[in-house]
Parts: structure tokens; sequence; C-alpha cells
């Protein structure tokens, strides 16, 4: 009875649970381009590792190795993948680093200075990243491991007490390699958890599209790793700015991501577009205004024929006053997405009045327009765009069939001015996209947009338009935040 009961609130669970309006899958084929971009990052990083000096003693001789520098890293073989667990692991080894540093040494009463280039040779790094979700659904670098380790330091000692110093010099490289293993892990987990962050810091969240509505991608759960894809959900969800508390409920069909090829995969469901378009009915601005010489002058004409009879009835100060036409959505457009094309269907009121001024409106006729847009959606940048185009329109009244048939040669002039007046300020609005959720510095590059049963899918692949160092060096938190010590994990 117990696992009956349990099985039944898990069914509960999961019925209730949010449905994502956005994924993101990030492949095994993006992986080569983030490492080598990731490399050149970790090197800067690298360059950053702090030495403590390293002094000391042996029977009369005494030495003190000050202002250790690295110079630079040179890899040999490295590798990074996913790893189930939430982890992306990056693996170096048999790399080298260049260091440059300050020696002073005294035998009796024999002093010699300057400065040593050397290697740490044998480098091996092995350290993964830990994605999560914060509690604001933004994706964070949650833990980063670490482990690390040098075989062996080479350096050439010159001067008069050459042979000297190379006997005693195993103290030296001893303490330094020591000291070297010990600092590589506290630079690489700053650059993870502080540094790396900062850079996901600048993926939106919640953020504003225009002055009328924002988008929500808060994430719904902790990315899920597998061995070759990176997988988000998102909720993927417009909202109006006046009603941030507001939500639409995901009826929609869940989007699918099964495919592997290109470096990064994006699918929006039906419920991503409606959401846009219901929240943009709810702020108001499904609505056009067009009046006096925004009307076209044939237009204009066959209106005042159509109309004749009731405009004859007015006076003098009426009869002449602009055509003015408003059309306004009286509900929310609805989207649908099928393997033949996304279609968006609209249902709007059409009111032709006289506008005399100084004077009330004169209504002449409201008609009810049905129209069905075609629309076509691209990636440019990080900004998903769409291009509509009318594809069916039929206006009808609601009062009489007969009145529907006297609109019947309206038909083709107010389709006309839909295409020309109307189409232009809609698609003007909806090709500056709307922002998706990838880090600045990072862009889309070749894609292939595929419409599948209730949902669409976007493959490109992916362009570093910033380096790593670029974006985190304007976004990086306020100075005086130092890296952690060498206690850190």
């Amino acid at each position: 009875m117990a696992l009956l009961w349990a099985l039944f609130l898990a069914l509960l669970a999961g019925a209730h649970a949010e449905l994502p309006g956005c994924k993101i899958r990030v492949t095994s084929a993006a992986l080569e381009l983030v490492k080598q971009e990731g490399l050149r990052f970790l090197e800067q990083e690298l360059e950053t590792v702090t030495i403590p000096d390293v002094y000391g003693a042996k029977g009369h001789f005494y030495y003190n190795i000050s202002d250790v520098k690295v110079t630079h890293l040179q890899l040999i073989s490295s590798d990074l993948h996913f790893q189930p667990d939430q982890e992306l692991l990056l693996n170096i080894s048999n790399a080298s680093l260049g260091l440059h540093f300050r020696r002073q040494l005294l035998y009796w009463f024999f002093y010699d200075g300057g400065y040593i280039n050397a290697s740490a040779e044998g480098v091996s790094i092995r350290t993964g990243l830990q994605l999560s979700q914060d509690p604001t659904g933004r994706i964070k670098v949650s833990n980063v491991s670490c482990k690390a380790s040098v075989a062996r330091m080479n350096m050439a000692f010159g001067g008069t007490l050459r042979r000297m110093y190379n006997f005693f010099s195993t103290f030296v490289t001893s303490g330094m390699r020591f000291l070297l293993n010990q600092q590589i892990c506290p630079v690489l987990y700053h650059a993870g958890t502080v540094l790396l962050n900062s850079l996901l810091d600048t993926v939106p969240v919640r953020s504003s599209v225009d002055e009328l509505v924002g988008i929500d991608y808060s994430l719904l759960k902790d990315p899920v790793v597998s061995n070759g894809n990176l997988d988000m959900e998102f909720r993927g969800a417009f909202f109006p700015l006046k009603e941030g508390n507001w939500s639409l409920h995901n009826w929609s069909v869940e989007p699918q991501l099964e495919e592997d090829e290109r470096m990064v995969y994006v699918a929006f469901s039906e419920f991503f577009f409606d959401s846009a378009m219901e929240s943009y009915f709810r702020a108001g601005a499904l609505q056009l205004t067009l009046v006096d010489d925004k009307v076209p002058s044939d237009l204009d004409m066959l209106l005042r024929a159509t109309y004749f009879g009731s405009i004859v009835l007015l006076s003098p100060t009426e009869i002449n006053s602009p055509l003015k036409l408003k059309l306004e959505a009286m509900s929310p457009p609805r989207c649908t997405i099928r393997p033949s094309g996304t279609t968006i269907s609209v249902t709007a009121s059409v009111t032709i009045t006289l506008a005399p001024p100084m004077l009330p409106e004169v209504e002449l006729s409201k008609m009810i327009m049905e129209a069905r847009l075609s629309a076509k959606m691209t990636l440019r940048g990080k900004a998903l765009r769409t291009k509509l185009d009318l594809r069916r329109f039929q206006i009808y009244s609601n009062q009489s069939a007969l009145e529907s048939l006297a609109l019947i040669p309206l038909q083709a002039p107010l389709k006309t001015l839909l295409q020309i007046g109307v189409m232009p300020i809609l698609n003007e609005r909806t090709w500056r996209g709307v922002q998706i959720p990838l880090p600045e510095g990072i862009n889309f590059v070749r894609e292939v947009v595929t419409n599948h049963e209730g949902f669409l899918t976007i493959g490109a692949d992916l362009h570093f338009a910033k380096g790593l160092r670029e974006v985190i060096n304007q976004n990086r938190p306020a100075a005086g935040v130092s890296p952690p010590s060498a206690a850190a994990p």
C-alpha cells in the first residue's frame, strides 16, 4: 500500500512539473573550440600564480629564491570532455611551465645574485567543473575539483660558484616544486568559481525585451551532463513588465533534442511564442490606428463609397473629416508549429470611423478580421529573429450575413493595406529579435532551423566574438577580491 501511495505522489508531482519552453544542448562537437579558448584563458591565469619565497640553509650554504613568475605554459597533451554527474572535465598531461626568479646565494664569504630562467616539467592537471542552478535560476559553477602535480624542476645556475650551486640545487628545486604543486589548484578554483561565474552572470535570466515585455530564462533544474552532451532546460516565458509575477501555464508539447552533429541545439515550444504574444496583448500593444495620410487614397475612396448611405446623412464637417481605421486584437494570437512550417493565427476587430476635428468620432462599421501569418525563424548572433508574411485574410461582420456579403469588395484592398502598411511595422519589431541565453562574447553561426510537431529546433555552431579574458575583465567582481588560499578545495 505504501508503495502504491508513493507511486501516486510521484505521478502527481510529475503531472504538475513545469515544462520548459526552451531547451539548449551543448554537444561534444563544441568542446574542441571551447578547449582552445579555455586553454588560452588558463595559460593567462597560471601566469598569475604567486609562489612564496624559497629560502634555507645547508651547512654554510644559504639561499633565497624570490620574485618567482610564471612566464609561459606549453601544452603537450590536453583533453576536454563531458563526464556524467554534472561535470566538465579537463585533463592536461606532460605540460611545462616556464619560470623566472631572482636568486641570492651565500657560501662563507662568497655571495652571488641575479635572475634565473627555469622550467617545471611533467605538469599534470586534472580539473572538473560542476554546474548547477543557483536560487535565482542562473547556471553557475558550483564546485571545482582539482588535482595538479609537477614531476620535476630544471634550472641552470651560472657564475663562479656554478658547480657548488648545482650541488645544492636539489634543496631549491624540491622546495619550489612543492610550492608550485600547492599553488596551481587554488588559482584554478578561483578561476572557476569567481571568474567563470562572472562570465555566466552575463547570461540573461529575467531581463526586459523592450519597454513593455520581459523574458524569463530561469533554469528549471540543474544541467544534465551525459557522456556526449550538456542539456539545460529553461522556463522560456515572456511576461508583461507591469505584471512581473504573471505567468502563462504551459500546455504545449515539450521540445525534444535528439541531434548531436552541430555544436549547439536550441529548441522552442509553441508556448515560448504564445507567451510572447499573450504578454504583448496584455500590455495593450496589439493595436494599431491608421488615419488620414496613412490610409491609401484608393482605399479611402472605396470605404467612403461603401458607406456612402451613412456618410451622406452626416453634417458637412463630419463628411469631410479624415477616415480612421483601428485594428485591435480581440484575443492573444496563437502559434502553431508543424513540420510544414510555423503559422500565427490572429483574430482582430477593424473599426472604421470618421474623425472630425474637436468632435466625437463617428463609427461607420466594425468588422471581424481573421488572418493567418507564416513565421520564419532565424538566429543572428545571439538573437532569435522572426519574419512574418500574411498568408490568409478574411473579414466578416458579426452582426448579420447580409453585412458580411457587403464587405466582400473590401477584402482585397484591406489585405493590401495590411501587407503594405501593417506588416512592415510588425516585422520591424520581430526582426530585432530576442536574446538567447548565451554568455556575452559567444555567438551562433551557420544555423539550421527544423520544424517538428509542436516545437522547432535550431542547430548552430559557436563563434567566440570576444575572448574569455576580455569578457571576464569587463564583468569580473570588484577589485579587492583576492584568490583563495592554498586551503581551497
